[in-house]
This record gives C-alpha cells, structure tokens and sequence, in this order.
C-alpha cells in the first residue's frame, strides 16, 4: 500500500467530482444516458478478455469457501449476462421527471411532485464483480454519480469492469467521473466513505452481516441496507407434493450463496410424515445437508439435530436448517423468531390461508408458490438491482430504478402573493 496515500482526500476529490457529473446527469436527457449504457454494454463485450484475465488472478488469490468462490467468478456468459443487463435498464422507461402527484390549492396554486436524483452514491459491496456493473447500470439511468467500493476479493475484477464502463461513458460524451471505483482496497477507504457527510447523500452497502452493522453502526451519510437473507420456504398442509419437491429444491439449490436462497424450511405436522422424506432425499441428491429439529428427526432419522444457532444462521451454502411447525401461525411465528425480514414463500393450494401468511409475514418479499430466488431485481423488471432493502424508510425489497430517485415540488403561480 502507498504509504502517502490519503483516503479522506482522494475520496473528497472523487465525491466533487462527482458532484459535478451528477448535475450533468441530472440535466441529461434520457436518450443520452440509454445511449451511455449501450456503448458501456459494448465495451464490457470488448474487454471481456481483459476482464477475464483480471477476475483469473482474483479467482487464483481466493481461498474462501465455495460459495462465495462461485460469486466471485466470472465467465463469458456472465459478463454477457452483465452487458445484457446495461441493454436492458437502457429499455427501461426514464424514473426522472416522472410526476407522482399534483393538486391545485384554493388560491390557485398548482403544486406537483417529480422525482429526481438522489445526487451522489457511495456503493459498498464485497465479493460479486457483477454488482459494480448492475450499479452503476441504475445510477446513471436514474440520474446518480457513484462511488464503488468493491472487496478485496474481487478488486482487479472491479477496476477492470469500471474502465470498461467509463470507456463506454466517454463515448457516449458524458463525465467519467459518473461512476468511479476506489483506487485500492484500503480498509481506510470505508471509513472515510461512511464520514462522508455533505459528500455523500446515500451509501448502500451489499455484503454480509458484519459489514452492513458496521455501516448502520459508524455513517454519518444516510444508508440504504439489508439485514442477512434468512429466508424460509414454509411448505403448509394444502400444498401439492409435486410444487413443493420443485420449488424448494431451486429455492435452496440453485445457487446457494445468494440472498435470496431459502436457509430454512418450515413444514406443517400434518404432512411432514409423507412429505419430508422425499424433500429432504430430494435436496440430498443435489448436495444439500441438513440441521432439524425434533420432530424432523422422529421422521427421517437420519438428520443431524440443529441446535438453537441454526436456525439463527444465514448459511450461504448446501445446508439447510428444517423444523415442523403447527399451522400457519405456527410458522409465522417461527419466521418473526428468526426471520430477518428479507424474503419468506408458502407453498399452498389454500387461497385463504397464503393470504393469513402474506399479511402476516414482515418481510420486504413474500411470495405464494414461486422460489424465494426470484427475490431479485431483474425477475421483478427492474431490469437490474443495486441491493435488497430491508428497512422501512424509502424503499423495501429490490432497489431498481423508482428507488434511486427522490422527489421535489414544483409550484405554479399566477402572481400570488402570501397573507
């Protein structure tokens, strides 16, 4: 690490910078931007050797588990699938200036609310190099600069992914400094982006738990987060068997170090005798192992007894915690214990009883018989997401496009005068 290297200062130098792009952006009309994105898809396809070789030393220095292994690596397909969501967020219809109210006042004004750009974003994300690109994909569509600030893991992948990216902004005659990448991976770097009031107008981190506490704990610039993906896929009584053997098995296997994969599954005591035994052969076949509770363990002998922890863990991996429960309140219950407010699924036949669970449920996501994977701001339209929102302040659930805009008033008078 360059001793002199100064992370408050490069990051005040970035942000006004950023600043400045982000009043251009902000005047920008919407073919410019969807023509930014186009030329910044092209260049992805472009550099796509360089970006490989970059992601094969990261991929080489890694030795972590296999699931983040997994969201570290890159491949033609998932840089094309990268490219491909630039095209699409290109297509989507523009978030800015768009109108969500107006009303005229007894006096004859006329008020009207528009959405607007947040201003300048700073992005803290860790292992997957695609997010850099999904970002600044819906920055720039909303009218945001950002700064990103990826994991170590994944640095020489993300420097080479944002020249590609600010290579496709030049051609498109926009500032490069709409999206910018912190120039190393000094741990100094986050601190000085969470200090960085009058900077900064939102940081969204998207990592693991330690990280997002750490920056709901130390920010001085408001935040945009997600607690952990503690997901659960409660199978109720008037489910049908062949819906709930398919849709557990993607919603825990597809790919399992992601925040939308179900870590635990919850099955009524009326059917768990019939039933459990061929999810859990099911999920064994593809590698899955298990932490259960009593009564899963009376049924199938031979799962390993959770303990308490377990069904606390967002295990990120081929390991899923199960337990049978009493009914739909039963499960709510269990998912209010436990649950991180994130993404929860029934699978049943019953109209009723999913509508008692999707009202029930305090979860940003709840779906009736679909995967929790679909948790994901591509399969909701958005085109892309920058993160899963778990709190209850400006948006819940993927953030796209509508999320990165605020609003503003605009009022129209013919001479009034206040008394």
């Amino acid at each position: 690490m360059d001793t002199l290297f100064d992370p408050a200062a490069h990051l005040a130098d970035a942000a006004h910078a950023a600043r400045a792009a982000s009043r251009t952006l902000a005047r920008s009309l919407r073919s410019q931007r969807d023509n930014a994105l186009h030329a910044m898809a092209d260049a992805l396809r472009h550099g796509m050797r360089e970006i490989l070789d970059a992601n094969h030393a990261d991929v080489t220095a890694y030795s972590g588990t296999s699931a983040f292994l997994d969201r570290l690596t890159l491949s033609e397909a998932r840089i094309e699938a990268m490219a491909r969501g630039l095209d699409d967020v290109a297509a989507l219809p523009d978030p800015l200036d768009r109108v969500l109210a107006e009303w005229t006042r007894p006096n004859g004004l006329r008020i009207r609310r528009v959405a607007t750009p947040i201003g300048v974003i700073g992005m803290i994300y860790e292992s997957r190099p695609n997010v850099g690109a999904d970002a600044a994909a819906l920055c720039l569509k909303s009218g945001n600069a950002v700064i990103l600030r990826g994991g170590s893991d994944s640095a020489n992948s993300a420097q080479a992914i944002n020249r590609a990216l600010q290579s496709g902004l030049a051609a498109a005659g926009l500032p490069e400094a709409c999206i910018q990448v912190a120039p190393n991976t000094d741990r100094a770097y986050v601190a000085a982006m969470l200090a960085g009031a009058g900077l900064l107008d939102l940081i969204i981190p998207r990592g693991g738990k330690s990280l997002v506490e750490r920056v709901q704990r130390e920010a001085r610039v408001p935040v945009l987060a997600h607690a952990e993906g503690l997901n659960h896929t409660y199978i109720h009584a008037a489910a049908d068997p062949v819906m709930a053997r398919a849709v557990l098995a993607n919603a825990k296997m597809r790919r399992t170090g992601i925040c939308g994969a179900t870590e635990t599954l919850l099955i009524d005591r009326a059917i768990a005798g019939s039933l459990l035994p061929s999810l859990v052969e099911d999920l064994r076949a593809l590698g899955c192992t298990f932490r259960a509770d009593a009564a899963s363990r009376a049924i199938v002998p031979w799962l390993p007894e959770a303990n308490p922890a377990d069904f606390d863990t967002e295990w990120l991996d081929a390991i899923l915690s199960v337990a049978v429960v009493d009914g739909v309140d039963s499960a709510l219950a269990h998912i209010a214990d436990h649950g991180s407010e994130h993404t929860d699924a029934i699978i049943t036949a019953d109209s009723d009883i999913a509508d008692r669970f999707l009202r029930g449920v305090d979860s940003a996501v709840a779906l009736w018989n679909a995967s929790t994977q679909f948790c994901d701001g591509g399969e909701f339209g958005f085109g892309a997401e920058i993160g899963i929102a778990t709190g209850r302040i400006h948006a819940r659930g993927p953030v796209g496009l509508e999320q990165l805009t605020t609003y503003r008033y605009l009022v129209f008078g013919n001479g009034q005068v206040r008394l």
